[in-house]
């Protein structure tokens, strides 16, 4: 009899564009995350995303249980403009660390949070693009720059290093399960975080993690 697992819950409107999936690993309802995306829950599910040079934001109200994760690959855009509406969570704005910063907690207040009852955990920032090993580090000072401007915690944090990582993120829970991976093995990142790169250029516009 083939595997039946529990339907999806129904994603806040504007994620539904998301890859939502049931982790059968994990028991748990889940969406995937790619750069330039973020995603917000409010009923329990994980989030999981892939992480070379880019920097992911875990940003949760620890007493609602309501948070989220975000994915940028660069710093900061003085000259966009963006704005998070429901039904417009993503877009060329959302590849910025400000933008994305902002989008994330936003929709957190959005759906009931406070700043004053937020976490904070941080991952990425990895040196695993060649000839170009400063944009990790940029997004990790960027990253910390950000929080302390606002006020925001960060309570655990795995970022540096020359490694990719797999994070999985619970926002009900604030737990976080995260492995690094060989990057002589597999180059699926970096071949990812170039094109990516590329296609930006074309279209200008610590704590209680868990090993696994």
């Amino acid at each position: 009899m083939a595997y039946q697992h529990p339907p999806l819950p129904r994603p806040l409107a504007g994620f539904e564009h998301v890859n939502r999936y049931w982790d059968r690993r994990q028991g748990v309802a889940a969406a995937k995350i790619l750069p330039g995306q973020f995603y917000v829950s409010t009923q329990g599910e994980m989030i999981s995303t892939v992480l070379g040079s880019c920097i992911s934001a875990c940003i949760r109200d620890k007493r609602l249980g309501i948070g989220g994760m975000n994915h940028f690959m660069l710093p900061e855009s003085a000259d966009g403009k963006g704005s998070w509406e429901t039904g417009a969570v993503t877009g060329a704005s959302s590849r910025y660390g400000n933008w994305a910063m902002e989008f994330l907690i936003n929709a957190i207040l959005k759906q009931g949070g406070h700043k004053t009852n937020m976490e904070v955990k941080l991952f990425g920032g990895g040196a695993v693009l060649a000839n170009m090993t400063n944009i990790g580090q940029r997004n990790i000072d960027f990253a910390r720059s950000y929080l302390e401007q606002e006020g925001l915690e960060v309570v655990a944090q795995d970022v540096g290093g020359s490694y990719p990582r797999k994070v999985l993120y619970f926002p009900d829970t604030g737990s976080v399960k995260m492995r690094k991976l060989k990057t002589q093995r597999n180059d699926t990142v970096e071949r990812r975080e170039k094109a990516y790169i590329q296609s930006i250029s074309e279209k200008p516009a610590a704590g209680d993690v868990e090993l696994f």
